[in-house]
């Protein structure tokens, strides 16, 4: 049997200093000394992560015995000229328990491919062979990941894996442990949910409501990606969220407390918040892993690769994850209704969409959404969630431009029949231009007003169109967040978001224009005081319940070591909590295209 072109051995070595292990043997390595790097970022999170920062040691050796080798920046290498195959020896820390990193204790042990197999320059096409092995001591783990398995390797089980190329070897996420699992099948293909971590969910129940879900995105798309199954790998733990989708599988870290309670039949707002990210990732399968930005074809995992077009991608993928659980029937309209307001929600309390349009943010994720500051609302949108806001609009429009011949559903289709199916990367203009001819109208000005610009979309005015009321008001308080509102409305605000800190209230942020920012707060400054009673988040919330717009508030403040006092003037609260209804008896028409749009019968 000819050896692998690459072979890469992984051991999880150490769990007390959380060190794998892994060896590469490349058979046939570069006459003039073999290149080696390390990816600097993983697709579907954008921000160089400088991976190669955890290989702890590297060592390089031929058959004659150790070769030099030289570190040439911070993610490449270079081994001296080798006498036959060459070997590689390295550890790798893992101590990030993140869906975008690696991990391992006594517990488990998880890994994405970016974050522990380096590359072998010049050799990126050449097919890989995988030999997963157990911990010291630890026989009776598992293995879940869908990389494929070499004959003789068991489902679940240690042994030998192939990937056809470097890309295909690094989309595959493996965990190793004593995961809980449950299985069910779409369209003819299985699926499993792999869940690691304390918990006493009830996985029959995710399974069937998974099901649905998967279902629906499925009839969407008229059918699955070639793949043999998919895979959730669910992590749950204490406190977290996160998902990262990958070719036939994705990673989720979610609140134990997420999964369903044994006997429930309810969907409350914490499950809801599980089949919501289930569901996200889940269309990522198509929109992104293969309906990807021409910037994406083929991955330059080295650098930051700019396009204006994550928008697109991931604010159409949020738009269609709550609105599948609708369609699903896995949660009612009305609860959809909630969801959607309190996306709206988020989007109109950051005044940085006035400022930064979703096209602008797409672009610049690298380096200010994936790094935010105290000053991030202020300053930049989410294309993420704003993105949602203009995906429905467009939903919309298209639906009242065509007279309901065409919608969003049509567009996606028609993406993945163009770009996805044959691997062609989209071009940054594609999706207006796609939109325009199922439009059967120009819809420059939409794009330029809501994409490329910061207008916000005329949602009230488009779900009337399905008999749809959109409200604003005022929030009922700092863990408002939308709908009707559940208790009185503050009769004023401060502009500032405070959190409990040593010695007071500590100021996480403040609101360009608001109160705060016009008295000279700022973020970090320490309150001790206010009208000179010691400020606590009780004492202050009961001192401003009775005040009024206009009315003078003293304070005193720590800013590093310096007391400073300032004089704050109250300010009325900003409507900026989205509530929606549907219209009570709206007319057969409007009845009929909102059934069309949630794909529902009321």
């Amino acid at each position: 049997m000819t050896a692998p072109a690459v072979h890469y051995t992984v051991v999880p070595a150490d769990p007390g200093a959380h060190l794998f292990q892994v060896t590469l043997r490349v058979a046939a390595p570069d006459p003039a000394g073999q290149r080696l790097w390390m990816p600097a970022w993983i697709p579907g999170s954008y921000m160089i992560r400088d991976f190669a920062r955890h290989v702890v040691t590297l060592e390089a050796r031929d058959a004659g015995g150790p070769l030099p080798v030289e570190k040439l920046d911070k993610q490449t290498w270079r081994c001296a000229p080798a006498r036959g195959a060459l070997e590689v020896r390295y550890q790798v820390y893992a101590w990030d328990l993140s869906v975008r990193g690696a991990h391992f204790d006594q517990t488990h042990a998880y890994f994405n491919g970016p974050c522990l197999f380096l590359a072998a320059a010049g050799r990126e096409d050449a097919p890989c062979a995988v030999t997963l092995r157990p911990p010291p001591g630890l026989d009776h783990w598992r293995v879940a990941t869908t990389l494929p398995r070499a004959p003789g390797t068991p489902l679940w089980g240690f042994g030998d894996y192939a990937a056809a190329d470097y890309d295909e070897l690094i989309d595959h996420p493996v965990e190793m442990g004593t995961f809980d699992l449950v299985d069910f099948s779409v369209a003819g293909t299985p699926h499993h949910v792999a869940v690691t971590g304390r918990h006493r969910g009830d996985l029959d129940r995710l399974a069937r409501d998974l099901r649905r879900i998967c279902q629906t995105h499925v009839d969407l798309f008229g059918g699955l990606p070639a793949m043999e199954r998919y895979l959730f790998l669910v992590t749950a733990v204490g406190e977290g969220y996160g998902g990262l989708e990958h070719r036939s599988s994705c990673s989720l870290l979610c609140k134990r407390d997420e999964l369903p309670p044994p006997g429930g039949t309810a969907v409350d707002e914490d499950y809801r918040n599980l089949l919501g990210l289930c569901s996200h990732e889940y269309f990522h399968l198509w929109n992104v892993k293969r309906i990807r930005p021409r910037a994406f074809v083929p991955f330059d995992l080295t650098r930051e690769v700019h396009t204006r077009l994550l928008w697109a991608f991931e604010g159409i993928t949020s738009y269609y994850d709550d609105l599948a659980l609708a369609r699903s029937g896995v949660i009612t309209p009305a609860s959809y209704l909630e969801l959607l307001g309190r996306t709206a929600t988020r989007v109109w309390r950051g005044p940085g969409r006035r400022l930064q349009s979703i096209a602008e943010s797409s672009f610049d994720a690298w380096t200010r959404f994936y790094k935010q500051d105290e000053n991030a609302a202020n300053a930049i949108v989410s294309y993420y969630t704003k993105g949602a806001l203009v995906a429905l609009a467009l939903d919309l429009t298209l639906r009242r431009a065509s007279r309901d011949a065409a919608g969003l559903d049509d567009l996606m289709r028609r993406l993945w029949q163009d770009y996805g199916r044959t691997g062609t990367g989209v071009p940054e203009d594609a999706v207006e231009a796609l939109a325009a001819e199922l439009a059967g109208t120009p819809l420059d000005d939409f794009f330029a007003r809501h994409v490329h610009g910061t207008e916000d979309p005329p949602l009230a005015e488009l779900l009337r169109d399905v008999g749809v009321a959109w409200h604003l008001r005022p929030a009922a308080g700092p863990d408002d967040k939308g709908g009707r509102p559940a208790a009185d409305i503050p009769p004023v605000h401060l502009g500032a978001r405070l959190e409990h800190g040593d010695g007071g209230l500590r100021v996480a942020a403040v609101t360009w224009g608001g109160p705060a920012h016009a008295a000279g707060l700022a973020a970090g400054d320490v309150l001790v005081a206010a009208d000179g009673v010691r400020a606590t988040s009780g004492g202050l919330a009961r001192r401003l319940r009775y005040a009024r717009p206009g009315e003078r508030l003293r304070l005193h403040a720590f800013r590093r070591d310096e007391l400073l006092e300032l004089e704050l003037v109250l300010g009325a609260p900003p409507a900026d909590t989205v509530y929606l209804e549907f219209q009570e008896d709206p007319a057969p028409e409007i009845l009929a295209r909102r059934q069309r749009w949630l794909g529902t019968r009321e």
